[in-house]
């Protein structure tokens, strides 16, 4: 549980103070808005994440795997974009909150959140599970 809520808090204040630090990126609220838009950026993540999954896993049945020959240079040169298209998602559903001019700053601001997220991975060591 407290790994959540320091990854949560991270997030949130990643999105306060320093992605609003991207030309193009601009955040409007308080903390509590912060701590929403990282929840919600976290549930959008997933989504994305699991829709990307099935759809490579649809294509590669779909074509008995001769989709891998795209699909592998895809995910290898390309796994840093599904955190931007999650940023724009959720600027899309949090205009009051949160604003994303064009998809070069969700993009910066996709891969300070993966950043973030390889960052906060590391909470597992420093909290294990008891």
């Amino acid at each position: 549980m407290i790994r959540f809520i320091l990854k949560l808090v991270l997030t949130a204040l990643v999105f306060i103070y320093i992605l609003p630090m991207i030309p193009g990126i601009i955040f409007h609220g308080t903390f509590l808005s912060g701590i929403l838009l990282a929840f919600f950026f976290g549930i959008l993540l997933w989504f994305v994440d699991w829709l990307a999954i099935t759809i490579s896993a649809m294509l590669t049945i779909g074509s008995l795997g001769l989709a891998l020959l795209l699909l592998i240079p895809l995910w290898i040169f390309g796994f840093w974009l599904l955190p931007a298209v999650a940023l724009k998602l959720l600027a899309h559903f949090f205009p009051t909150h949160l604003t994303i001019v064009g998809w070069l700053p969700a993009i910066w601001g996709g891969l300070v959140m993966l950043f973030i997220g390889v960052l906060t991975s590391s909470f597992k060591k420093l909290f294990p599970k008891r």
